[in-house]
């Protein structure tokens, strides 16, 4: 009776494992083209824009709940439809270039790809 009850024990257990790996890869999942944009120097006054592209490298479709950036002087544009395994979507962010420094700011993205909290950067420099 032990036996039996090891093996059932097992055999669920094993089943359970097996189950989980597999949702743990069926999952959408981001492979962007660099997460990271380095504008380099720019003038002040004038907003800057940049498009990170990705590719839906996942067995399911990617759906973005939100992007939301670090401050104020950024936003976010971001495709509202779900992308498919194989298609591309685009996260466009704007930086207002108000004071004249360095800066880095980030983007955080919600979605229910593997990674599903994920940051994007971009920094560079204010000039006069």
């Amino acid at each position: 009776m032990m036996k039996k009850i090891a093996t059932i024990c097992v055999a669920l257990v094993a089943f359970v494992c097996t189950t989980a790996l597999a949702q743990q890869n069926s999952k959408a999942e981001f492979k962007f083209d660099k997460e990271t944009h380095d504008f380099g120097k720019i003038p002040q006054g004038k907003p800057v824009r940049h498009e990170f592209t990705f590719e839906n490298v996942g067995t399911e479709p990617i759906i973005i709940a939100e992007v939301k950036p670090s401050c104020g002087c950024s936003v976010a544009e971001f495709t509202k439809t779900p992308v498919k395994p194989g298609e591309k979507g685009k996260i466009s962010v704007t930086f207002n270039a108000a004071a004249k420094q360095p800066f880095t700011k980030n983007f955080t993205v919600r979605s229910n790809t593997k990674t599903p909290v994920k940051t994007l950067y971009i920094k560079g420099e204010v000039t006069g």
